[in-house]
């Protein structure tokens, strides 16, 4: 077969989680094939903050380093790439690419991260993880005290509201439309000093992504440093779910402590696999799962070798 090689462990996925995998593995004198695209979540973002002794740093530079340490282990190789098909053969998995290459694997790590769907409105894409933020643990500290809206409406503003009137108290919240809040959230939000503006947006007014205020379809306009915003998300890669691996209702994939999915032989870490999307989280993630990878690998060696 064309290209064939086989990888004890192949990763589709080379931002943090799926580095921190291969260093895991790469230490354990595993072969090892991370397979990247070079489309990281964060690739917008130019600060990454709540991780300590990379506080922020740029979320590339802190890719590269990461990159360049992982490939110091012998065993470990990177190929940019795209992974266009996943099949089950036997025991091990082939794996197909863009590029045309087919390589196998006994297992497979998935830490393809998702896609954020962004709603319609003007400007909000050109300032996504710059100036409107999706956690105020990352960024909150960066605009405390400063005048802060939040995009949401019903339950996720009213969570948000909660949230983010700890980091500063000129706090607004735009549902874009009329609110879907019970009359007891509101007068709850009305005792944090938070002005619920149900005006519907035109745009969000930036300078080279940073923003400057929100206008709105009536012809008036809000000044504001940053919006925090939840946004909906996909997976960016479909191809666990087309091979059976279960999706919880937050169309995150299911993994268990060791994050094994629902598949035997296909693990995933990252912001694939949880809402809470950080850095260290990720990163923890990816140690974990290379750490089970390995142990099993371990097992069914030694099973083997008993047989």
């Amino acid at each position: 077969m064309k290209n064939l090689r086989h990888f004890e462990v192949i990763i589709v996925g080379g931002s943090y989680a799926g580095l921190s995998a291969a260093m895991a593995l790469g230490r354990s004198l595993r072969k090892v094939l991370i397979i990247d695209s070079g489309k990281a979540c964060n690739r917008q973002t130019p600060h990454s903050h709540n991780f300590i002794t990379q506080d922020g740093v740029a979320p590339a530079e802190i890719s590269e380093k990461a990159k360049a340490q992982v490939l110091q282990y012998d065993t470990v190789e990177f190929l940019s790439d795209w992974v266009q098909g996943v099949m089950k053969v036997d025991q091990s998995f082939e794996i197909k690419t863009k590029n045309d290459l087919t390589f196998t694997a006994d297992k497979v790590l998935f830490t393809t991260g998702v896609t954020d769907v962004m709603p319609e409105i003007p400007g909000f894409s050109e300032c996504w993880g710059i100036s409107v933020l999706h956690c105020p643990y990352c960024h909150g500290y960066e605009v405390k005290h400063e005048n802060i809206g939040i995009l949401a409406n019903g339950e996720v503003a009213f969570e948000l509201c909660q949230l983010i009137q700890h980091w500063t108290n000129q706090l607004s919240l735009f549902t874009n439309g009329p609110a879907i809040l019970t009359a007891e959230q509101k007068a709850f939000i009305a005792q944090l000093n938070i002005e619920i503006i149900e005006k519907e947006i035109a745009e969000l007014k930036h300078s080279a992504a940073y923003l400057e205020g929100v206008a709105f379809k009536d012809g008036t306009q809000c000044d504001l440093t940053a919006i925090f915003a939840r946004v909906e998300t996909d997976q960016h890669c479909h191809i666990p779910a087309q091979l059976g691996c279960e999706l919880n209702e937050q169309g995150y994939l299911e993994v268990d402590f060791f994050q094994k999915t629902s598949v035997n032989g296909i693990f995933a870490a990252g912001d694939n696999t949880t809402p809470l999307r950080t850095v260290s989280i990720a990163v923890a993630a990816g140690t974990k799962a290379g750490v089970s990878i390995n142990k099993e690998l371990i097992g069914e060696q030694l099973s083997k070798r008993a047989n």
